[in-house]
């Protein structure tokens, strides 16, 4: 291996809690050579992170500190570096790419002044210079016409769209190195597919280096040179990708590659009761202009689809951000209006009021994307699950509720002795699982799940599908499986619908979508998720 570009030498960093110091990363040593991409790899809380923020000294100083370790930069530690010599660095020959580009970008700001902001505080660019380098930019990280772009905001752009102007930020001062923090976690399979192609391509034309961290190895056998894979604030196995791909010697490593949601749904049974039916739904959004604000138009967020649920089975709906597939279940669930008919337990319940409809929402319960946005804070987990029962069940004495949420907590796999405690206290896993729990409670007939794992782990991803999948066989759940993800898709779902554009393109049995889809757009999802290297540019419109 040529000289090291970065070398990271026992670092160890502990955050300050109290009186007492917790040690997040223990004595990690890794080096980086002038054109290598590396991979950083473990789940949550392995200190990956951490490690990474370290180089740039982004950490939140004096709570965290450095025990131990040097990290040298063309031979100079940043850890011995000033304030204004850091300056000197960040931004400029060491950049980064978050993961969520929504919390990163400037929510005030427009594309055009993010970037220029970059390009004015280390290169002096303003006016038209400036304008120039920023459509170069953009164009070099694949916008479409970048003129139409430059007065968008962050909320105006898809989640690829703003992925890009992030690496377009990172890439203005062309640096020698780009670390990118889980870039592709939130994305859909065909816009991660077009981003790692996209870095892949820059780092080689630029000859740059990259330290790449994920909790996803089947993305780093696709851009990684090396790997190293850390858990619990140490690296435990170090090499090349083809290696620890083809001969793991550590058994956490041999853990994070078989962790990949596994079996398949029970078999699919067409004279099932059928829980929840949609004929015709249609969801339109008034697109509105003018002083007197007419409707000059509509957004067809969901078009004219017929969909059906049955008890103790799983309908997938897949297909990338803005296809419609959250508002077909909000619309199923009656959370949002819409027209057409919608039988629940052979009722038709579109034409319900609000107060018509609160007996039924018992039987028709949600679990979200982000457990942590949709557990209260200021609740324990015994209060945030008890809520519904004190709501439809309000006869129950306290030491009822309590015993049931005791049971469901069992249930889900969660020590009950833990039902005191705050969601701040729990890991992503297991606050999804009380997210679970307050839905399972109720004991409801059907289930909506929107993109429930996405924002876990691999194992922890397993581990819920099976959960759910355990769940469903006990109480014979009509489960509406809303996700991007088709491999966590092809382990839950018996039948399955591709959305696009608010119209559903393809729908079958889940081995027929799987094993021999029929359309283009179907296939190039596939392609995109379970090979991702061949998926084809161009499937999204960025």
């Amino acid at each position: 291996m040529s000289e090291a570009l970065l070398s990271v030498q026992d670092l160890s960093v502990a955050f300050a809690q109290g009186g007492n110091q917790s040690i997040a990363v223990d004595h990690v040593s890794f080096d980086i050579a002038k054109g290598e991409t590396v991979a950083l790899v473990g789940e949550s809380g392995s200190g990956k992170s951490v490690s990474a923020l370290s180089v740039l000294k982004l950490l939140p100083y004096p709570a965290a500190s450095h025990p131990s370790g040097k990290i040298l930069f063309s031979g100079a530690d940043l850890l011995a570096m000033n304030e204004k010599a850091l300056r000197g660095v960040r931004g400029n020959k060491i950049t980064m790419i978050f993961q969520e580009p929504m919390t990163s970008l400037n929510p005030l700001h427009t594309v055009e002044q993010q970037i220029v902001e970059v390009l004015q505080l280390h290169q002096g660019l303003r006016d038209a210079p400036a304008r120039a380098r920023t459509l170069e930019l953009l164009n070099e990280v694949g916008i479409r016409e970048p003129e139409k772009r430059l007065d968008a905001y962050p909320h105006q752009l898809s989640g690829g769209q703003r992925q890009r102007v992030m690496i377009a930020m990172s890439l203005a001062n062309e640096p020698e190195l780009l670390i990118a923090d889980e870039p592709t976690t939130a994305l859909d399979v065909t816009v991660q597919a077009q981003i790692l192609q996209l870095l892949a391509e820059l780092k080689s034309r630029k000859g740059m280096s990259m330290l790449f961290i994920t909790h996803d190895l089947g993305i780093v056998r696709k851009i990684a040179d090396r790997v190293c894979v850390m858990t619990k604030g140490k690296i435990v196995e170090t090499g090349p990708t083809k290696e620890i791909f083809a001969n793991p010697q550590h058994p956490y490593t041999r853990h994070l590659l078989a962790a990949e949601p596994k079996g398949k749904p029970p078999a699919a049974d067409p004279g099932a009761k059928a829980v929840m039916t949609g004929k015709d739904m249609k969801v339109w959004f008034p697109i509105k202009r003018g002083f007197f604000r007419k409707t000059v138009d509509h957004v067809k967020a969901v078009d004219g689809i017929d969909v059906t649920v049955r008890a103790g089975q799983t309908l997938g709906v897949v297909g990338e951000s803005g296809s419609g597939k959250t508002t077909l279940g909000l619309a199923l669930a009656r959370m949002i209006s819409s027209t057409g008919t919608i039988n629940f337990n052979g009722r038709d319940i579109n034409q319900l009021s609000f107060s018509a409809m609160r007996p039924l929402r018992r039987e028709l319960q949600i679990v979200f994307q982000d457990p942590f946005g949709s557990l209260s804070p200021r609740l324990s987990v015994s209060e945030i699950i008890e809520e519904g029962l004190k709501i439809h069940e309000p006869k129950l004495s306290a030491d009822q509720r309590d015993d049931k949420v005791v049971a469901v907590l069992k249930e889900v796999g969660l020590d009950p002795e833990t039902r005191h405690r705050y969601p701040h206290e729990f890991s992503g896993g297991q606050r999804q699982r009380v997210a679970i729990a307050r839905a399972m409670v109720l004991n409801p007939r059907f289930v909506m799940l929107d993109e429930p794992t996405s924002a876990l782990d691999m194992s922890v991803q397993a581990q819920v599908v099976d959960l759910l999948r355990n769940l469903q066989a006990r109480h014979n759940l009509a489960y509406l499986f809303i996700s991007h993800d088709l491999k966590v898709v092809r382990a839950l779902a018996n039948d399955v619908i591709v959305m696009r554009n608010g119209k559903v393109v393809e729908a079958g049995p889940s081995e027929q979508i799987f094993g021999n889809p029929q359309t283009d757009y179907t296939r190039a999802l596939m392609a995109a998720a379970f090979k991702i290297e061949t998926a084809p540019t161009g499937v999204v419109s960025e």
